[in-house]
């Protein structure tokens, strides 16, 4: 039995796997539908769970940190990716359209507050949605904090995380030309949106395996082999996201604006050895906001399967099903 063993049993069998209840295709305009789904306890306390990315999808296992007996599970793909269509689409496609469509996705359902659970760009969308609409939120659960500053891109994308993963890098970087290096976002940005399917495809696993490949503080360094049309949503969404600064008003508005939710409670966990989204935000975050606590997961990175930071957000939210 290894280490993690219990870590492990605390989210694959403490809480069974949960089918559905309810399945739908919720049109949000802009010829946009999105795929929404509703499982647990339908007169449940509510909890909306917001997918990372851009781009990346909600699957079966993140339902799995939810007590079924206690919560209203509401997962859906973000537009464009997932069971989301137009698949891979950016048109009409931002944060605010995004916002938006959390916001139809709670009024269509009946829902009045509920707990917004993200990670990574998840997390991210979670803080803009509650920076809007706080008197929608009872409670905030985040993991992964990005806060789409230049910083936070610079340092994944301009070589930082490059310095301990230099092998890793260089595959990533060895696809752009020397003289287009010192912009990888838009580089990849101008093979991202060519117009040719086979090249899109090709850079789209290039981008994905190289966040793949540093999401585990387990990782060899290899990100594996990404479905070509998965890869393809996933990475032009990021792209797109990145490349326009998260569609914010300016840099820094995110941490700027916490005061707005100062009284909503909330839960950070983070990974102490985290590549993609290093440990210093969500640190500025609990300074700056006075409800949160944080939990700094030791031996962990970013991914939410590792099992450090998946047995800290079942206790969390444990923890707040019983306020």
């Amino acid at each position: 039995m290894d280490k993690f063993s219990g870590q492990k049993r605390a989210v694959q069998y403490l809480y069974p796997q949960i089918d559905p209840f309810d399945q739908r295709m919720l049109d949000v305009g802009d010829g946009h539908k999105v795929y929404v789904e509703q499982s647990g306890r339908p007169d449940g306390l509510p909890v909306v769970v917001l997918h990372g990315g851009p781009g990346g999808g909600c699957s079966p296992a993140m339902r799995r940190y939810f007590d079924p007996r206690v919560y209203r599970v509401v997962l859906f793909d973000q537009r464009g990716c997932g069971r989301s269509r137009p698949h891979a689409s950016v048109e009409h496609n931002t944060t605010w359209h995004l916002v938006a469509d959390i916001e139809r996705i709670r009024e269509v359902l009946g829902i009045g507050r509920w707990t917004v659970f993200g990670g990574s760009w998840g997390a991210t969308l979670a803080l803009i949605y509650a920076e809007t609409h706080p008197e929608a939120v009872r409670a905030l659960v985040l993991r992964g904090v990005f806060m789409m500053t230049q910083a936070e891109l610079r340092w994944f994308y301009g070589g930082g995380a490059g310095q301990f993963w230099p092998e890793t890098w260089q595959r990533f970087a060895d696809l752009i030309p020397e003289d287009e290096q010192d912009d990888m976002i838009a580089a990849y940005h101008k093979r991202l949106f060519s117009g040719n399917l086979p090249e899109e495809t090709r850079y789209a696993k290039a981008w994905s395996a190289w966040e793949n490949a540093l999401a585990s503080v387990y990782s060899s360094g290899h990100g594996g082999e990404t479905p070509g049309e998965y890869a393809r949503a996933f990475a032009r969404l990021e792209n797109h996201y990145f490349i326009n600064g998260g569609f914010l008003d300016y840099d820094g508005q995110i941490l700027d604006q916490v005061d707005r939710i100062a009284q909503i409670p909330g839960v950070i966990v983070q990974g102490r050895y985290d590549m993609i989204c290093p440990p210093r935000r969500a640190w500025e975050l609990s300074r700056r906001w006075p409800n949160s606590e944080l939990r700094m997961i030791r031996n962990a990175g970013h991914a939410l399967s590792e099992p450090g930071i998946s047995a800290e957000l079942v206790r969390a939210m444990d923890h707040l099903a019983e306020r």
